[in-house]
């Protein structure tokens, strides 16, 4: 009897958020980006990390902190990468972080879609963005016995906004660089370990 009360009770009350570890192993950051206006240039940021508050009875009381190494630009060409990272764009030098924080979340449509709106900060820059969020998917049991959870966030952004204004005309008109950037942000996260242990008193108080 009294367990089945505790299950009520359980069921009744609001689900705890779940504190969610970005795995930097498992998340990266991609865009990409028009040159000489006719080639897409693609590239990606393989350092990301963070945290997710995640509420699942109630997703848009989630909360999103996620930083980005600058250092850790790769277009597969290291001419360019070394110019990325110079004055000419991050100035990785002064400004070596990326980071987006959310504060405000809607539903987008379905059950996992969502935008999210927040302060991005780039090149020691800060303007809000929205992405388009698919997820979190989740969770799934890893073989080590952590929840792990995934989503998929993405948007597009003027540079410009970002004080990257470095350019260069082409004689044939047009410029060398593309203003709009388009983004895409994959994360696979797993439950904090204190958030876990607390999911698993709970469950055990309900078998006793």
């Amino acid at each position: 009897m009294k367990r089945m009360i505790l299950l009520a009770l359980l069921t009744a009350m609001p689900a705890l958020a779940v504190e969610l570890q970005i795995d930097p192993n498992h998340s990266q950051a991609t865009f990409s980006v028009k040159h000489m206006m006719v080639t897409t240039v693609r590239g990606d940021f393989g350092k990301v990390t963070g945290t997710v508050d995640y509420q699942p009875n109630d997703p848009t009381r989630s909360r999103a902190d996620v930083k980005i190494d600058a250092t850790s630009v790769d277009t597969r060409n290291e001419k360019r990468d070394a110019d990325l990272k110079s004055d000419h764009f991050f100035d990785v030098q002064k400004c070596p972080e990326i980071t987006f924080k959310s504060n405000r979340i809607e539903k987008a449509g379905g059950d996992k879609r969502f935008k999210v709106t927040g302060d991005l900060t780039m090149h020691c820059v800060t303007k809000p963005v929205t992405l388009e969020v698919d997820g979190p998917n989740g969770p799934v049991k890893h073989p080590s016995g952590a929840n792990v959870y995934a989503l998929s966030a993405t948007g597009k952004l003027n540079r410009k906004d970002f004080g990257l204004t470095w350019n260069k005309t082409l004689e044939s008109g047009g410029v060398m660089v593309g203003d709009e950037v388009n983004l895409t942000v994959d994360m696979e996260m797993t439950e904090s370990k204190a958030a876990a242990s607390k999911e698993a008193k709970a469950e055990s108080s309900t078998k006793k």
